[in-house]
């Protein structure tokens, strides 16, 4: 397989992946989390994640077999020896991409998990101060109102 078609493979991998980053964050910025169809998106995303990573290792294989450079630096080089600077500009510019909404959906999930933190201790606090009497009925607490009338 040549750089150039590895290269396509990869952008195609990372466009997937980059489609599921856009479902995952729209998913995450809806009034109502639907749990199920985020737990899908994880675990597709947990699978175009082990491919990129296969691509990944094997592109690595082959410029370290060639000769080059490890990192970026012999990327560039056996991109530039090949004739393929194009489609390695457009991979690290979709792998830029994908990173930025991988990070912003990290972002909105932590977002999520404190409102839900700051909720749940919220109704934990107002049920500690909640007092029942032997007759079931609450009994009226200083400094709150008794709604039951």
């Amino acid at each position: 397989m040549s750089l150039s078609q590895l290269l396509t493979e990869q952008q195609q991998r990372l466009d997937a992946l980059i489609a599921l980053l856009e479902r995952e964050r729209a998913l995450l910025t809806c009034a109502k989390i639907d749990g199920e169809a985020l737990k899908e998106v994880a675990e597709r995303k947990g699978e175009r994640l082990e491919q990129l990573e296969a691509t990944e290792t094997l592109r690595q294989s082959v410029q370290r077999r060639l000769g080059y450079a490890e990192g970026l630096e012999g990327a560039n080089q056996a991109a530039r020896d090949a004739g393929c600077q194009q489609e390695w500009a457009q991979t690290l510019e979709r792998t830029r991409e994908a990173h930025r909404l991988n990070t912003l959906n990290g972002q909105l999930l932590s977002l999520r998990m404190s409102q839900n933190k700051r909720l749940l201790d919220f109704i934990h606090d107002a049920a500690e101060k909640t007092v029942y009497r032997a007759s079931g009925r609450v009994a009226a607490q200083p400094g709150r109102l008794n709604t039951s009338v």
